[in-house]
């Protein structure tokens, strides 16, 4: 089990949006709106997709991803790492600046930091999570592309599967970090580890109010309930509207 880094609690005040079934354009440029904004404050963002849709990470192209011609619809994070398939699962972003003690250090602790929360709601939901280290999982699959088919030390795993997968993007000062825990499983994920067969709207929200008690109990965070501002808005549909068009997918 990943315990809490010493001295990553504090008293510190964080906005809390749900975006519960909205466009994966819409959820793409709003992720990036958050951490473009200066006037943003730290937030917390928990939300899913409607329809489910294939995210490829920043570097990959289309042909590293055979499962891109099944998919509803390909968008392109800014993060990096494997393909994504956002069906059955609770997403979550955290956005801030680089100066919130959440952040400070190495790149590793602060993974470890938020992992250690995430590995905490799941066990009030009966899964016995941990991070990977030197295990060979499972759930590993070469040529596929998929992000749940390979792992790192640092993924939390259960079943000798990875169940969560998570990467963060820092500018200007300022870090978007945001992760798929999943709930169920896809056509293109296959054997990866979930929380149950298939996701319900009771078990997100279920996993929803468990990562945010959880998050504010192990890193010492108040949570309150807000939406996006009128300028995060503009912000969010103006960056969306790339993440849809053919020639940025195809950019790398």
């Amino acid at each position: 089990m990943v315990e809490p880094t010493e001295g990553s609690r504090g008293e510190r005040t964080w906005r809390r949006i749900t975006t519960w079934d909205a466009p994966p354009g819409f959820n793409m440029g709003l992720d990036e709106a958050l951490l473009e904004s200066d006037e943003s404050p730290p937030t917390l963002r928990l939300y899913t997709w409607n329809p489910a849709t294939l995210s490829l990470g920043y570097f990959q192209r289309f042909a590293d991803v055979p499962g891109t011609e099944r998919a509803q619809v390909v968008v392109r994070r800014i993060t990096g790492g494997g393909a994504i398939h956002h069906a059955n699962e609770l997403t979550f972003s955290l956005t801030t600046g680089l100066d919130d003690p959440l952040y400070r250090g190495p790149i590793a602790a602060s993974y470890r930091r938020v992992h250690g929360a995430i590995v905490r709601a799941l066990g009030r939901l009966g899964i016995e999570a941990g991070l990977r280290g030197e295990t060979a999982l499972a759930s590993d699959r070469e040529g596929t592309g998929m992000c749940f088919h390979a792992s790192t030390a640092l993924d939390l795993v259960w079943n000798e599967r990875k169940g969560v997968g998570s990467a963060q993007r820092r500018r200007n000062g300022r870090v978007l970090h945001h992760g798929s825990i999943k709930l169920g499983t896809t056509p293109l994920e296959g054997d990866i580890a979930t929380v149950g067969e298939r996701a319900t709207p009771a078990q997100v929200c279920e996993m929803a109010d468990a990562l945010e008690n959880e998050l504010a109990e192990t890193l010492g965070l108040v949570f309150e309930a807000g939406v996006p501002t009128a300028a995060e808005r503009v912000l969010a549909h103006e960056l969306g509207t790339r993440f849809l068009d053919p020639a940025f997918l195809r950019r790398r």
